[in-house]
């Protein structure tokens, strides 16, 4: 069997690659990540996304689209490889609930910016656990559904138009859409004070907004909210792989062109073998990462053919090891560009949070290890 990306993902890789190089140089992203926080701004590139949407990068995976969960990955590898400041990762996550939506026939909205609100202060983490969820659905008389309770840890929240939303119903779990762009006071958006200026966090709070049913039914949440979950972790891993490759890159040439006592610091042991471990660590990354994407597109191009824990085990490795790589790569290109690496000029530090953002959002490394090592002991 072939693993190697086709022709075609070959090309949008290409195509990503040029387009975010050429629409977020180092300037742009310090002026997206720095402007006030406040919804609608701050974090986010309006005309990227606008153009992004446009190519049909925007939920390819879906009934509609055209291509798979992999084409998303490697999307969400270049965005993260470019810190590329727009809510893609939160479309990818989102797809599976608003297929499910509309009844596995197209994707409502799927090109509208979307937050996904899963998180509560005293209820799951970011993709924990559902059984924890304490945020309200209850029918409401004249049709539709009301939700009360408040999400936090939302990603891409301040640029939204609309939220998936977790939420309890009286048979359990259930999947919702809160339309955020009409001003409703009753769906508040606060946004939080974060590292990452390149993906704002915010808290959508909730008192009986008005929502739509994506998957109200116990057997379809079930579904979607595992496929959310997957792909949470297999995109944080992917986007992990992009952001450690940078920092590689930035180091590697910075040790091919800085000299110190007459010498390249590259041919210092104390330098190369730093950069040589990046290299191991990123790599390893990247064949985890793309092994759970593929586990992801076949649980959902051929769910027959899955092994749940599996896929389970895959995404939890996936995430932990591209994690640790990203934090480890930003901290070794800081330490090998010296005091250019200190500059609040220079992109490194942007790329850093967004490492230490992703080690800890929707569980740490040592909590994903624990999965994986729980299955492999029941085996």
């Amino acid at each position: 069997m072939d693993f190697a990306f086709s022709d075609d993902q070959t090309q949008l890789r290409s195509a990503a690659a040029k387009l975010f190089a050429e629409r977020v140089p180092v300037a742009r992203l310090h002026a997206v990540a720095d402007e006030p926080d406040s919804p609608g701004r701050g974090g986010y590139d309006a005309a990227l996304w606008d153009e992004i949407v446009a190519l049909g990068w925007v939920g390819i995976s879906s009934p509609d689209g055209a291509g798979t969960f992999l084409d998303e990955v490697v999307l969400v590898e270049e965005a993260g490889r470019a810190l590329v400041p727009v809510p893609l990762l939160s479309a990818v996550v989102a797809t599976p609930a608003l297929v499910a939506g509309a009844g596995g026939a197209h994707r409502p909205g799927a090109t509208r910016r979307t937050a996904v609100g899963w998180a509560e202060v005293r209820g799951p983490a970011a993709f924990g656990d559902v059984s924890e969820i304490t945020c309200r659905a209850v029918p409401d008389p004249s049709g539709g559904w009301r939700l009360s309770g408040t999400k936090s840890d939302v990603p891409d929240l301040g640029a939204a138009q609309q939220a998936v939303v977790v939420a309890r119903t009286a048979e359990g779990p259930g999947v919702f859409l809160v339309e955020l762009d009409g001003g409703d006071p009753r769906a508040v958006v606060g946004l939080l004070d974060t590292i990452d200026g390149t993906r704002r966090i915010g808290q959508l709070l909730l008192e009986s907004a008005p929502a739509a049913a994506l998957a109200a039914d116990s057997a379809t949440a079930a579904t979607v909210l595992t496929a959310m979950r997957r792909r949470a972790l297999g995109g944080l891993a992917a986007e992990c792989v992009g952001v450690a490759s940078w920092a590689l890159d930035v180091a590697a040439a910075h040790a091919g062109q800085r000299e110190q006592f007459g010498r390249l610091i590259g041919t210092y042991q104390a330098v190369s073998h730093r950069i040589a471990d990046v290299y191991v660590r990123t790599e390893l990354a990247r064949s985890l990462a793309y092994r759970a994407a593929w586990f992801i597109m076949t649980s959902e191009t051929e769910p027959d053919q899955s092994e749940p824990g599996a896929v389970d085990s895959a995404c939890s490795g996936a995430k932990a090891a591209a994690a640790e790589a990203a934090v480890f790569a930003c901290e070794t290109a800081i330490q090998v560009l010296g005091g250019v690496g200190m500059t609040w000029e220079h992109a490194v530090h942007r790329y850093y949070k967004r490492a230490l953002a992703a080690r800890t959002y929707a569980g740490t490394p040592a909590e994903h290890r624990a999965i994986v090592a729980a299955r492999l002991l029941d085996h």
